[in-house]
């Protein structure tokens, strides 16, 4: 398989000190920088004239070969040089500070805009616990664009949704339908849905598997009944249709 037939995504380790490098997407940056018509001679003057960041034209090479990343500054830059928005190097984000980078925003512009201190910012991008309110996890959701299921991931509410909804799977649903709904705002009707189904789908899995001949058991029932219980959140999110994207 030639090297421009597939998508790269790299994320280098770098030791403790050094600039964190943001997953990049390698095929996009070359398919980029071609349809401009560039070098990566161009791209590389393009960088330091724009931004100040001196690369030689091999280090674009490099990028774009997988072999190594830019950081956060070089990925801005590249961005710049290339024309498009620093989410179209990153593919599709998965953690808060990839959200952050596809927008472009610096941390403690970010910070400012949600209206948090930015020291408390940087420390949940590094994986720290969410200690905001509620007006600035919506302020966060709305700067960032963030799906629902991210949101309550980056603010810690994904465990207090799957302990509701283990608690709807395997007892009585319907006394659930407005604690979840306060973690996720949908429609009533909807979640008393999504909330039925996945009580039925539980059910229904402990009793098949009690029933598969003289080979099933409750202690088989019990571990298909943790599988199911171990995805739960994913289940309702594919039911309910916030699939993060």
């Amino acid at each position: 398989m030639r090297p421009d037939s597939v998508t790269y995504r790299v994320s280098v380790n770098t030791p403790a000190g050094e600039p964190r490098r943001p997953p990049f997407d390698a095929a996009a940056a070359r398919r980029l920088r071609e349809a401009l018509g560039m070098t990566p001679a161009h791209v590389a003057y393009g960088i330091a004239a724009a931004f100040g960041i001196r690369i030689p034209p091999e280090t674009v090479v490099s990028w774009e070969r997988a072999e190594s990343s830019p950081t956060e500054a070089e990925l801005t830059a590249l961005a710049g040089a290339l024309w498009c928005a620093p989410g179209e190097l990153l593919g599709a984000p998965g953690t808060l500070r990839e959200y952050r980078l596809a927008l472009g925003l610096a941390p403690a512009d970010l910070a400012l805009r949600i209206g948090m201190e930015a020291g408390a910012y940087e420390r949940l991008e590094a994986g720290g616990t969410w200690h905001g309110n509620d007006r600035q996890a919506a302020a966060l959701a709305e700067v960032l664009r963030l799906p629902l299921p991210a949101l309550l991931r980056f603010t810690g509410r994904d465990g207090k949704l799957a302990e509701l909804l283990t608690s709807a799977a395997t007892t009585r649903w319907q006394a659930y339908v407005r604690p979840v709904g306060k973690l996720v705002p949908l429609p009533k009707p909807q979640l008393q849905d999504v909330l039925q189904d996945l009580h039925a789908e539980y059910q229904t899995t402990m009793a098949a598997t009690l029933h598969w001949g003289d080979g099933g058991s409750a202690e088989e029932s019990g571990r298909a009944g943790r599988a199911f219980l171990a995805d739960i959140v994913a289940e309702f999110w594919a039911r309910a249709g916030g699939q993060e994207s």
